[in-house]
């Protein structure tokens, strides 16, 4: 970025931990201001301190479900910055609750797919007249599960399946001004590696359990000038898992 020249401004949701601090800390390095959005404000503080860049990071404590604070997220984030250029759609409920499909509360599905799914559409409406104005970029996080499921996570395995699916529409409607891309992690540890086994890294053809800088780089890329002919794509980050044939002896 030439000297004077307006940074770039990154707004990403779920911002506080796991990936989307990952994504953050990638793109304050790669010279972006960021705006952080997270439901947890404790957490989404100590992230923002951690960064070490006050003049480049506002965190707003957000419930990506709820359109008035989606509202006054995407207002704090012009009137600190007064433009943006990328949105990272990555807040979601990682552990849901996992029952029984007769079992499963309504309140618990609505309360999954408002979370995980919804809040994409609220952030990319609200967004959109920003982001085109700017030639932006949307990268929307959904996961490997939108392909494949384990038993009774209907709720998540829809709302990420969504995701998908809403990242091609919003790329039609949003082109040519705004790009939107989809990445669907794997297994992203975001603790000590040490607390993993060799069988875990063995159950990946790229040899090791994911981390989050692995999405972070992915992120990064599909927001760049580089990626500049991609759209309405969903790109699986796994280290090559979901591709793996397992025989049960």
């Amino acid at each position: 970025m030439a000297q004077g020249e307006q940074k770039m401004v990154a707004l990403v949701t779920g911002a506080a931990r796991g990936i989307g601090k990952g994504i953050a800390q990638r793109l304050l390095a790669e010279g972006y201001a960021l705006v952080l959005a997270d439901i947890d404000g404790a957490a989404l503080a100590e992230t923002a301190a951690a960064l070490g860049a006050p003049d480049a990071v506002l965190a707003v404590e957000t419930d990506v479900a709820d359109e008035h604070s989606v509202q006054a997220l995407i207002a704090g984030t012009l009137a600190r910055f007064g433009r943006l250029d990328l949105l990272v759609n990555n807040a979601a409920l990682a552990r849901a609750h996992a029952a029984p499909v007769h079992e499963l509360p309504l309140s618990e599905w609505n309360r999954v797919i408002g979370t995980n799914l919804t809040s994409v559409f609220l952030c990319c409406k609200y967004a959109a007249p920003h982001l085109k104005q700017s030639r932006g970029s949307i990268v929307n996080i959904s996961s490997t599960r939108a392909l494949q499921s384990e038993p009774d996570t209907e709720a998540y395995s829809a709302s990420k399946g969504g995701v998908v699916a809403l990242t091609h529409a919003l790329a039609m409607s949003l082109g040519p001004e705004v790009r939107v891309n989809c990445v669907s992690p794997g297994w992203i540890h975001n603790g000590d590696e040490a607390e993993l086994r060799p069988v875990d890294h063995r159950q990946h053809p790229a040899g090791r359990v994911g981390r989050a800088a692995d999405i972070a780089e992915m992120a990064l890329f599909l927001a760049s000038p580089r990626a500049g002919f991609i759209t309405g794509q969903n790109f699986v980050v796994d280290g090559g898992m979901t591709r793996k044939m397992i025989y049960e002896e």
